[in-house]
């Protein structure tokens, strides 16, 4: 399979434990999971946490399907940074015919993409996208700006893996600050901290890095050294199976790069800087499994009382 990262023993083995304990539920592809109730109820109450600590903010909820309109991916340039994560949304352009030869291709499991058209969305690769130009839409905004909660949703990134922490489809519990500069870089910062802090009440043994997005090619890896020189994206690390410690939260400024794609302005009309931050559910789940044991009935009461 292009593309398709190896797992290690230690990760294979970890699969095969939560496979065999019925708390994910594999499929014809790696890196994408079915997931049981046991699962479900640990980051369901994962997102509660972030949901409670974020209440003082009063965030204004907004919630999109997983998919985005294919300019918006165009427009804020993911294909130049990450062309090997994207995920295209592409239907039947036919006739007659062209049904019947497609059917017959794909009954016997031969490629039947000559009768698909790329469709106008893409698979959503991050769940602050679609915030962006719906509050660009509003006009200039208020003093102060505003917090989204853009809630727990899914998004893809097509990087097959035998890992159990890196799968194609997962949630991300997204929170979105857009604001004047000042504003915004505090509000990413006192995250970044508080995140650490809610992830320690869980007792996983947490760290927080300095760290960059996964840019693609040479000019990404200059991308990169310019975001880790300015300290614009900070990650949540804790050991699931290894080799490395998993990210499991990220904080990101963005600067002006959404506001300038988009138009959104401050309320004296100077452009606006962004920043958002997400919690991985699943990994944060994968986490808790890993540190505390499959049977979640025989936690740490602690970590039972904060979750439930």
């Amino acid at each position: 399979m292009a593309g398709f990262r190896a797992a290690t023993p230690d990760q294979a083995a970890f699969l095969a434990e939560l496979v065999d304990a019925g708390k994910l539920i594999a499929t014809r592809v790696p890196g994408i999971y079915g997931r049981s109730g046991a699962f479900e109820d640990v980051a369901t109450a994962v997102a509660a946490l972030v949901t409670a600590a974020a209440a003082p903010e009063t965030p204004e909820r907004m919630a999109f399907p997983p998919v985005l309109p294919r300019h918006d991916l165009e427009s804020v340039g993911y294909l130049k940074s990450f062309p090997h994560l994207a995920g295209s949304i592409f239907g039947f352009d036919g006739g007659e015919a062209d049904a019947a030869e497609q059917y017959e291709r794909a009954s016997r499991h031969h490629p039947w993409d000559e009768h698909q058209a790329m469709t106008d969305l893409v698979l959503t690769p991050a769940a602050c996208y679609p915030v962006y130009p719906a509050i660009a839409a509003r006009g200039p905004l208020p003093a102060g700006g505003i917090t989204v909660d853009a809630g727990s949703a899914y998004v893809f990134r097509h990087e097959p893996s035998g890992d159990p922490a890196r799968m194609q489809m997962f949630h991300q519990r997204e929170i979105v600050r857009i604001g004047e500069p000042e504003v915004v870089a505090s509000w990413r910062d006192t995250w970044r901290d508080r995140a650490v802090e809610l992830l320690g009440s869980l007792q996983l043994a947490v760290s927080l890095d300095l760290a960059t997005d996964p840019f693609f090619g040479r000019s990404g890896r200059m991308l990169a050294a310019s975001q880790r020189e300015q300290a614009l994206k900070f990650e949540v690390v804790v050991d699931i199976a290894g080799p490395e410690p998993t990210a499991v939260a990220s904080f990101n400024y963005h600067q002006d790069h959404f506001a300038s794609v988009y138009g959104i302005e401050l309320a004296d009309g100077s452009e606006a800087h962004t920043a958002c931050l997400g919690f991985g559910l699943e990994r944060i789940t994968l986490a808790l499994f890993r540190t505390h044991g499959l049977d979640a009935s025989a936690w740490p009461a602690a970590v039972r009382e904060r979750l439930w």
